[in-house]
């Protein structure tokens, strides 16, 4: 019944069949003549290229010239179809509705725009042949570990591209310039761009597996036109082009390709929820709501701001104007909310996720702001994409310390209106917040390791507790360190806590080497900070372990380790969960998967002492020997253990 719900609202959503022009040109049964000559006669046309053999065979081709609303379109070339097109309300745009049969062969075609005056402009088109079958698009789950980039900030491997021309561009006096708003670096400025880009995470690659991680999120990595604060790339301008400060698509395919060549899965951070200021189409916007309050905007008003009420998404009671005033308020001034109940920006979001999980090869997407777009509209998105790849991943954030939040959000929810998400994967900013309460507070009756047990305990809300994202901290909070108080036995019990539970576990760049931001906590541009050995220059080199201190270096071999091992622990994968009540200020949790038992035990107690086993004979782990993950040691499992200090201790009977 799902897959038929989800087939009837991509065939209504993809139709689009609202005032269009029928064409009706059938060319099913004409020959298919490749073009020899490529014509770009047309400023703009997006998705740029397609594909043939996706389930859903239709396609919207967002046209953007000067009057060519004006025109007729007209395709010659076996298997495809103009349904209909769609004049914008500027005559700038126009829209094509395409349906590609299934038996179609990949090729480039001419798009001919004919107008009333005879004249006529071309556009050659091409439809590639899919490099692998759907299934074998396979998402992140919980046998990976996600090293989360910030790339302007982790390691500059290609200096040419730092100050780039977009275009090029001469002054009256024959001088070159810029025309980028932001192209200076500046690595004294938090906010400024510092030249990290796609080669210096490329270059790096082995240094990232060698830790021990199985997938790579980096932050956007498209066009941020933003005239300040353009580097950590959430506000997109153009999304079909790779910020040219980061490199080009080639590289971005090479990074995909060469992670892939390690076993490592490439995650895109996608933005449904809000475009750039200076996006290009907000200067000749092709509808009159393309974007949400965009009368206001184009009347120059002040701007009306979401009102970041996210329980509204799930409130029995929430009123209409909270419900609206959070999905169509702007998320801040520069990034203009964009107005997915319009079937035309809806499909090209949609269109565009699938294009870059088919050009590069994706292993999984992170969507941002999740809650806050049109919710209706995100369940299309993530079901159009979850049935073209079954296999595929998609995590979501919803900030929310609230578990009844995130699960709403999780597919397969039992929703008391009836939502259906489509979505695998949602962020568990609870079990993050209880991390940090557990290690920071002294222990009591309802403070202390009580808090990630009880908060552990609410995983029976979750419809698959392992397909949900844990995390340390992230790019937009303080360090887990900084978090921590610089306490080094509560961060490593933080991470190793966080890497045995039954979730996909991701771990932000530079936690291995105690990052932080203590000189002024939560400042994103701190958070954010460059990775040491990145530039040429840097007295310290976290690569090498040049100049590190030994407390990094010893997390950094800790953290080594206990990823490692994770990578091939069936029982973190994919094992059942026992954990005890905390006792004597300890917790002990166990994975299980057939012979296999990975026992994590935390141990808040500063001085020795000795925790009596039989507590656990439930486990029967009675006289077999199991192993210290980080130390190698081997110890008995019989009448007790003795814990002489403060920290996590992880044993496997492997």
């Amino acid at each position: 019944m799902k897959k038929i719900i989800i087939a009837t609202l991509l065939t209504f959503f993809f139709s689009c069949n609202t005032k269009e022009e029928k064409t009706n040109i059938d060319t099913t049964n004409i020959s298919s003549t490749e073009v020899t000559e490529t014509a770009n006669e047309i400023n703009r046309i997006e998705p740029p290229y397609w594909w043939t053999g996706f389930k859903n065979t239709k396609l919207q081709l967002l046209v953007k010239h000067p009057e060519i609303a004006k025109t007729t379109p007209e395709i010659s070339y076996a298997g495809i179809k103009i349904e209909n097109s769609k004049k914008g309300e500027s005559p700038n745009y126009l829209f094509i509705n395409l349906d590609i049969s299934k038996n179609t062969k990949p090729g480039k075609f001419n798009i001919t725009f004919k107008s009333e005056n005879g004249t006529k402009l071309t556009q050659t088109y091409e439809l590639k042949q899919r490099e692998k079958p759907a299934e074998d698009y396979i998402g992140f789950d919980s046998s990976d570990v996600l090293y989360l980039i910030t790339p302007d900030r982790f390691a500059n491997g290609d200096t040419s591209n730092d100050i780039p021309l977009k275009k090029s561009g001469m002054t009256e006096t024959g001088e070159k310039v810029t025309l980028l708003k932001e192209a200076t670096i500046n690595r004294k400025d938090d906010y400024a761009r510092h030249g990290g880009d796609i080669r210096g995470i490329t270059q790096h690659l082995n240094y990232i597996n060698d830790l021990g991680f199985t997938a790579i999120w980096s932050c956007p990595l498209l066009t941020n036109d933003m005239p300040k604060s353009s580097y950590h790339g959430y506000a997109i301008t153009d999304y079909y082009e790779v910020d040219p400060r980061f490199g080009t698509f080639a590289e971005y395919r090479e990074l995909a390709d060469e992670a892939r060549k390690k076993g490592m899965k490439l995650v895109m951070d996608q933005v449904a929820n809000h475009c750039g200021l200076e996006h290009w189409w907000m200067k000749d916007l092709p509808f009159n709501d393309w974007v949400n309050y965009q009368t206001a905007f184009e009347n120059g008003e002040k701007t009306i701001h979401s009102n970041h009420r996210r329980t509204s998404n799930q409130d029995l009671y929430a009123s209409k104007g909270d419900k609206e005033g959070m999905a169509n308020g702007w998320f801040v001034s520069a990034m203009p909310d964009l107005n997915q109940r319009n079937p035309y920006m809806a499909t090209y979001i949609i269109q565009n996720s699938i294009w870059w999980i088919e050009a590069l090869g994706l292993g999984g997407i992170r969507q941002d702001t999740y809650p806050y777009p049109d919710k209706e509209f995100m369940s299309k998105w993530a079901g159009a994409i979850m049935t073209e790849y079954p296999n595929f991943s998609i995590v979501g954030e919803e900030w929310s310390s609230n578990p009844l939040l995130i699960g709403y959000w999780q597919t397969g929810a039992n929703n008391k209106d009836g939502y259906e998400s489509n979505l695998k994967s949602t962020m568990d900013f609870a079990m993050q917040g209880k991390t940090v309460e557990a290690f920071n507070e002294e222990e009591s009756w309802d403070k202390g390791l009580v808090k990630i047990y009880e908060g552990l305990a609410n995983d029976f809300h979750y419809t698959n507790p392992k397909d949900i994202m844990i995390f340390p901290d992230n790019h937009d909070m303080s360090r887990i360190f900084t978090q921590l108080n610089g306490d080094i036995p509560n961060t490593k019990m933080a991470l190793s806590y966080q890497l045995v539970l039954p979730r996909i576990p991701q771990i932000y760049y530079g936690t291995e080497i105690l990052m932080n931001d203590f000189e002024k906590p939560g400042d994103h541009g701190l958070i954010r900070t460059d990775f040491p050995g990145g530039w040429k220059g840097d007295t310290a080199n976290a690569f090498t372990g040049e100049g590190l201190s030994v407390q990094q270096k010893d997390m950094q071999s800790y953290l080594k380790k206990l990823l490692n091992f994770r990578k091939t622990s069936k029982a973190i994968h994919d094992g059942k969960t026992t954990h005890f009540a905390p006792f004597m200020g300890t917790y002990f949790l166990f994975r299980t998967l057939g012979d296999e038992t990975v026992v994590h035990i935390i141990n808040k107690n500063k001085k020795p002492i000795t925790i009596d086993l039989k507590r656990y004979a439930e486990m029967n782990l009675t006289g077999k020997t199991l192993k210290n993950v980080i130390t190698g040691e081997t110890f008995i499992w019989n009448d007790d253990i003795e814990l002489t200090k403060k920290g996590s201790i992880i044993l496997t009977t492997k």
